[in-house]
């Protein structure tokens, strides 16, 4: 990816089930020897609400590139890691990255973003605002 590349979505809150997962002692060691930091316990879920943010994304994963995330055994999926500067409407930017589970039926326009903070705390964002991912090679 030559170029960064930036896209926007809606904050909303989802079912909680990735705070158990972020919690696993291989998740937080994987994220922390391959995105540099300890993630905070679950994510931030942003919605994609534009066609050409949905197809940006598309084009994002599509691409060979990405931190693979590797599971100890079967009984946990994969995922792939896209590092992430993460810009709220009223505060600085935090990094971060956006972490894709490879499961079948993953929905196309979410996307779950993870940092060494609480997102919505940091950025001051709640459900329903806005934030800019801009993706770094």
């Amino acid at each position: 990816m030559a170029e960064r590349k930036k896209i926007t979505g809606m904050v909303f809150s989802d079912l909680g089930r990735a705070a158990s997962f972020m919690e696993l002692d291989w998740v937080r060691e994987s994220l922390r020897k391959n995105l540099g930091f300890a993630p905070h316990p679950g994510t931030l879920n942003v919605k994609l609400e534009t066609d050409g943010a949905k197809e940006l994304w598309r084009s994002i994963k599509s691409q060979d590139y990405g931190i693979e995330i590797a599971p100890p055994d079967a009984a946990h999926c994969q995922a792939r890691c896209f590092l992430v500067t993460i810009e709220g409407k009223n505060q600085g930017a935090v990094q971060g990255a956006v972490i894709v589970p490879e499961v079948e039926g993953y929905p196309a326009d979410k996307l779950e973003v993870v940092a060494p903070v609480r997102l919505k705390d940091a950025l001051e964002v709640a459900d329903g605002g806005w934030i800019t991912l801009e993706f770094i090679d």
